[in-house]
């Protein structure tokens, strides 16, 4: 390891033990020796003993940066693997950051559209509004035409941060090859996938384009709304976005109190989900609580707001495929079908038992169906799901890691606004929709739409076209025939060079018979023959080639 690895391992070692989370490390024998090596490092005491556990926890996720408070973002939307005094705690992670100066947040404004803030806007708030891993947002009003807008700024300094801890990342997945199974984890594939997503989140330019394309997906649509951007004005560490007003998606008492529609919410949310998954195949890949509100006009018709679309996720068509069918056959219990489907997806080695695989997904899963999400500990769900991967070795996909990701943003929501929710039910009839329409009618006629312009494009040549094609047909035949009259020249010729090569080995024996027999003359006739015979088959054979 580099001098510049170890001291940021160090720096993260040191900071999880002053804020004492190795409380964390469960007291039994299998861990005797962490907490033997724990009480080794004697000068790192807990700083913060003051402090309740979650408090200390989120205090040293946020000090340790951007990687850290990310993943302390994604075990906030899982109440059910937390208590609620660590759970609560991580939710501030979500918008509620330590902020930075707010000056230097309007320097960097002004640095990036080369002149003073009150050129463009009114109003600018130097306090800021919401502070993030990645930036923090001030408020102000557009002055072109008096919308009220949120300038969202990276924080100074952060990319030394989030390299540090990439590339301490990339050190230990050199490291887990070694251990049993590690392999096949593809830590290197997976650690480079996080390291593309967390970088782009960095260019504001591309979440402004994000934006944009998921705004144009749900445009005029019921269950998702996602602001205006403003792309004139934004630049690389500077995003300028229309504000919204909705309720975060985590206030459930201020979703009760305005009478929203709970069912009916966390419906949408899985329905929003796969409508960016399967029908957009482009989805938002930060779906933490922090990210989403509810609309406050029509709450028997809840809708959200999504904002924060830096990290973003898609799918090539065969996973998307694969996906899907896999989904539908879980839903339906096929587990022989999503067996095989893991097989022919190369998922799975292609010398699986089918039968074995089929009955250890059906051990994992069928106790969990027709269970609402409250009765339902996903926690136990994976630690078995990756049991049965490792004794299956079943690899990790890093195309699909963001899009788990997600999916365990969207259940953890789905466990907080309704817990009574039936995920299958509400996923399974959008799924088989989807489906259909990939190999149904409407799949062809949409095809043939799609390829009309390309057609109506060739359409003139195409006379010219089958004139060439059978220009070239004939060329063909006629290179064929000449072939296959080549072929039985030289296999004529074969066979007289092989008569003449038998007949010639035939008067040799002959000879030597004679000459044994001591004739005088004969054998010298039959050899002066068989050698003529012999050169003769010789030469054709040479011919022939």
């Amino acid at each position: 390891m580099r001098p510049s690895e170890i001291k940021r391992l160090y720096f993260i070692i040191r900071t999880l033990l002053n804020y004492g989370l190795d409380e964390l490390i469960p007291k039994n024998r299998l861990s005797w020796a962490i907490r033997l090596w724990r009480r080794s490092l004697f000068w790192m005491p807990n700083k913060h003993k003051d402090k309740a556990l979650g408090e200390r926890l989120r205090l040293a996720l946020q000090e340790l940066g951007p990687v850290w408070i990310k993943f302390g973002q994604m075990l906030s939307t899982r109440r059910d693997l937390f208590p609620p005094a660590i759970a609560d705690q991580l939710a501030l992670l979500q918008d509620r950051v330590s902020s930075f100066d707010g000056n230097l947040a309007k320097k960097t404004i002004e640095d990036a559209l080369e002149g003073p803030v009150e050129t463009w806007f009114d109003d600018f708030d130097i306090t800021p509004l919401a502070s993030a891993s990645i930036a923090q947002v001030h408020t102000a009003v557009l002055k072109e035409n008096g919308q009220a807008v949120v300038l969202k700024v990276i924080r100074p300094d952060i990319l030394p941060v989030i390299q540090a801890d990439i590339h301490l990342m990339y050190r230990l997945a050199n490291m887990v090859p070694l251990l049993p199974d590690g392999r096949r984890l593809r830590p290197k594939e997976v650690v480079r996938e996080y390291e593309k997503t967390l970088l782009d989140e960095l260019n504001l330019q591309r979440e402004a384009a994000n934006a944009i394309q998921l705004r144009r997906n749900f445009e005029n649509s019921p269950m998702l709304y996602v602001p205006e951007v403003y792309p004139d004005l934004c630049r690389e560490n500077v995003l300028i976005m229309e504000r919204i007003y909705g309720i975060p998606v985590s206030d459930i008492a201020a979703l009760h109190e305005q009478g929203t529609n709970m069912k009916l919410l966390a419906e949408r949310g899985v329905q929003v989900f796969f409508t960016q998954v399967f029908r957009d195949s482009f989805f938002h890949a930060d779906m933490h609580p922090g990210n989403i509100f509810v609309s406050r006009e029509h709450p028997d018709d809840p809708q959200y707001i999504g904002i924060d679309c830096g990290i973003v996720g898609s799918l090539n068509k065969e996973d998307k495929r694969y996906l899907a069918e896999n989904f539908i056959a879980f839903f339906n219990r096929d587990y022989r079908k999503v067996a095989e489907l893991h097989v022919d997806s190369g998922w799975v080695p292609p010398d699986t038992n089918v039968e074995d695989f089929e009955f250890a997904i059906r051990t994992v899963c069928e106790p969990i169906f027709e269970k609402p999400l409250e009765e339902i500990s996903f926690g136990h769900v994976l630690l078995n799901l990756f049991n049965t991967a490792r004794r299956f070795n079943m690899e990790v996909q890093p195309q699909l890691v963001l899009l788990q990701k997600t999916l365990l943003y969207v259940e953890g929501l789905g466990r907080q606004l309704y817990p009574q929710l039936d995920l299958w039910k509400t996923a399974k009839p959008f799924l088989e929709s989807w489906l259909k329409s990939q190999i149904g009618v409407k799949a062809v006629i949409r095809s043939i739409k799609e390829k009309a312009p390309f057609w109506a494009e060739k359409l003139p040549e195409l006379p010219e076209l089958v004139y060439d094609s059978l220009k070239q047909q004939r060329r063909l035949q006629s290179g064929v025939e000449r072939l296959a009259e080549q072929m039985k020249q030289q296999q004529a010729a074969q066979r007289k060079a092989n008569f003449s090569l038998g007949i010639g080995a035939t008067l040799f024996i002959c000879a030597s018979l004679f000459y044994l027999a001591g004739a005088p003359v004969a054998p010298w006739v039959l050899m002066f023959f068989g050698m003529l015979t012999w050169v003769t088959g010789w030469w054709q054979s040479g011919k022939m080639k």
